[in-house]
């Protein structure tokens, strides 16, 4: 039997203009959102060498995160909450 995809992770939702200036225009589902991070993270090398699990953040990101320099995978969704309206 297929699994049945949940609803509310499908829900776009309108992003900021600090969030948009890194992975481009929205709205966005939630997951997409995180996939188009990561994606940026890699593409510009950002993951801290020791630990790949941290984020070294550029300009762009730093006004993502609140101004942190460096945050760790888990907290980078945190902060991203804020950046994240519901569509209507």
């Amino acid at each position: 039997m297929p699994r049945k995809v949940n609803p509310a992770l499908m829900k776009p939702y309108n992003l900021s203009e600090e969030l948009e200036a890194v992975i481009g225009k929205g709205p966005l589902p939630r997951s997409q959102v995180v996939k188009k991070l990561w994606e940026y993270i890699k593409k510009h090398d950002l993951q801290n060498p020791k630990n790949k699990r941290n984020i070294l953040a550029d300009e762009k990101l730093k006004l993502v995160f609140g101004g942190k320099k460096e945050v760790t995978m888990f907290e980078m969704t945190k902060l991203v909450s804020p950046h994240l309206t519901a569509t209507e």
